[in-house]
């Protein structure tokens, strides 16, 4: 599955629930964000979602990497945030 792609303008509440959506699907997804308003959106997102699967024992982990990628033509840096479900002991 391509990466979630988010920017400043994204609701956070909604990436949320797409991130939880791929998160049960495939065990783990992947964020992109360019730029300090879009990694903002980002985190926020991470931070609601963690509140979605509380309740059944999980929590989720996240690494931050970068990322080249291409936006109409010109080569960019992202961020991309690797987000993987655990169990709480």
């Amino acid at each position: 599955m391509s990466p979630l792609k988010v920017s400043s303008r994204s609701n956070p509440n909604s990436v949320a629930g797409a991130l939880v959506a791929v998160i049960r699907e495939q065990g783990y997804a992947e964020i992109q964000a360019v730029g300090a308003g879009a990694l903002n959106q980002a985190i926020k997102a991470i931070a609601i979602a963690r509140g979605f699967v509380a309740p059944s024992g999980g929590d989720l982990v996240c690494a931050p990497a970068f990322t080249d990628i291409e936006i109409n033509g010109e080569g960019r840096t992202a961020l991309k945030l690797l987000i993987e479900r655990k169990e709480r002991k």
